[in-house]
């Protein structure tokens, strides 16, 4: 089977697309940082010293779920119940690595592996963006989330020092930043059928389990029912490729 130089093309992965990521993140990673800077003070009222708020932040490098894990923090810390918990919050991860497949397939696990350690929502929806357009993405996933985790532990380490100063996020609005970055690249994005019944099928499958399943598995189900269908005709469109080729 062989692979399009279009894809070849939008897997590049180089120093200077890197570094160009980056600082197209970087007014995205500025709000990053004041909710680094929360979490930070909400870590030291539940008892952690900046050591370990900063290390939960760099190995973790994920916002709910680590205000998540705050709430369950005690004595007897349930690890079981953290674990499910950051899974069922992070699951979305689960879509963005199907809608990613066709490109990162092209690397070298480590550097794959490596890549998708950074993902996060901002930098996957412009990544999905850029190669919607026919350009190189996976510079802009990487550069971009190397910028979302240096704001994201500078913020938390503001937090453990200063973080009085933002304890109180909603107040300025800054909760809606990341959901109308979101929601415009949704708006911005490709638009066809396919995308539609994606976004519907996991709407549905989401809406479905808020109503009848356990509390919280909405996140999981909706990730699920999207991710595979999109992973589906991903399979799909290989074979078809494949088939052609051979044809020829």
């Amino acid at each position: 089977m062989t692979v399009s130089d279009d894809v070849l093309a939008q897997s590049a992965l180089n120093r200077p697309l890197v570094w160009a990521g980056f600082r197209q993140m970087v007014p995205i990673a500025l709000f990053v940082l004041v909710f680094g800077a929360a979490f930070g003070l909400a870590a030291t009222q539940q008892g952690l010293g900046t050591p370990w708020a900063v290390l939960m932040s760099s190995a973790v490098f994920a916002g709910a779920a680590q205000f998540a894990v705050l709430d369950l923090w005690g004595p007897q810390v349930p690890v079981l119940t953290l674990v499910l918990t950051v899974f069922a919050i992070n699951a979305r991860h689960l879509l963005m690595g199907a809608t990613l497949y066709p490109w990162l397939r092209q690397l070298p696990p480590a550097q794959r592996y490596g890549v998708m350690a950074l993902a996060s929502d901002s930098n996957w929806a412009l990544a999905m963006q850029a190669m919607g357009r026919g350009q190189p993405g996976l510079g802009l996933l990487l550069g971009g989330g190397l910028a979302l985790w240096v704001f994201w532990i500078v913020g938390t380490v503001l937090g453990t020092q200063v973080g009085s100063l933002v304890a109180d996020a909603r107040r300025w609005g800054l909760d809606m930043v990341m959901g109308c970055f979101l929601l415009a690249m949704v708006v911005g994005g490709e638009k066809n059928l396919r995308m539609l019944l994606i976004w519907v099928v996991a709407a549905g499958a989401s809406l479905a389990a808020f109503r009848w399943l356990p509390e919280n598995s909405h996140v999981v189900t909706g990730t699920l029912a999207g991710g595979l269908l999109g992973l589906c005709w991903t399979d799909e469109d290989k074979d078809t490729k494949k088939d052609t080729h051979d044809g020829h």
